[in-house]
């Protein structure tokens, strides 16, 4: 295996409850040459404290206010020295300690730009209750309803420099535009690998609300136009019935 560096990009505001599990899932890792970025946007509920504590394994560590959770992770991006960039977001856990091994394999092997996976999802504070299962599957065609999970997501250092960051209009559907960016308009090569990479937590920024939820809706159809990519006025309905059929 070649040893690339990974950076693991880590951002949260007030994140109290769940950082430190977080934290201990990247340092957990069997790959040793990951660079560890935390980016928080200056919390007061004891987030920093429990920080404070890992910071000689922290490679990078920022915490002052921002413009959201996507201006934070522009910040992690701006700041890596890695490779190959991963985001880890502050309530979520890599699937097992191979991951990072495993995803550097599948770089390398495949000679890619981007690699992602599969994720779980769960309401429990211990994470071992999964609820529904992202099967992202090799890439299809962005306007039928599918791209990958975010959080499985690691893209080279490169492909950013290259396509830029996440633009931060779009306050909870950045995420969607970046993939669309990148799969669909710069068609980057990417490989699917077929292993569960983070498992997440249900109730992010943009599955938290019905308000989030329907605002994602309308900054996903901006950024569609916005990226000249035709929009099907029932691509909403066939996002619903995908995650529907994740709970299965």
């Amino acid at each position: 295996m070649e040893n690339l560096v990974v950076s693991i990009i880590t951002v949260c505001y007030n994140s109290a409850s769940t950082i430190e599990q977080t934290i201990q899932s990247v340092l957990q890792q069997s790959y040793k040459h990951i660079e560890y970025i935390i980016v928080d946007g200056d919390s007061n509920d004891g987030t920093v404290e429990i920080i404070k504590k890992y910071l000689p394994h922290v490679s990078k560590f920022i915490s002052e206010p921002d413009k959201g959770i996507y201006d934070a992770m522009n910040k992690g991006i701006q700041n890596a020295n890695g490779e190959i960039v991963g985001i880890l977001n502050s309530d979520d856990l890599f699937f097992d300690k191979e991951i990072i091994s495993k995803i550097v394999n599948a770089f390398v092997d495949n000679n890619t730009e981007v690699v992602y996976g599969n994720i779980v999802m769960s309401k429990h504070v211990n994470m071992s209750k999964p609820i529904r299962r992202w099967i992202a599957g090799k890439a299809k065609s962005f306007k039928w309803g599918w791209h990958p999970p975010h959080p499985g997501l690691f893209v080279r250092k490169s492909v950013y420099d290259k396509y830029g960051l996440y633009n931060i209009g779009y306050n909870v559907s950045a995420d969607f535009d970046l993939m669309l960016r990148l799969f669909y308009v710069h068609k980057v090569t990417s490989y699917y690998l077929n292993e569960f990479i983070v498992n997440m937590r249900i109730g992010g920024e943009s599955t938290g609300s019905l308000k989030n939820i329907l605002q994602g809706n309308i900054n996903i159809r901006k950024s569609f136009k916005n990226n000249n990519v035709g929009y099907i006025w029932f691509y909403p309905y066939i996002r619903i019935v995908k995650k529907i059929l994740q709970f299965i």
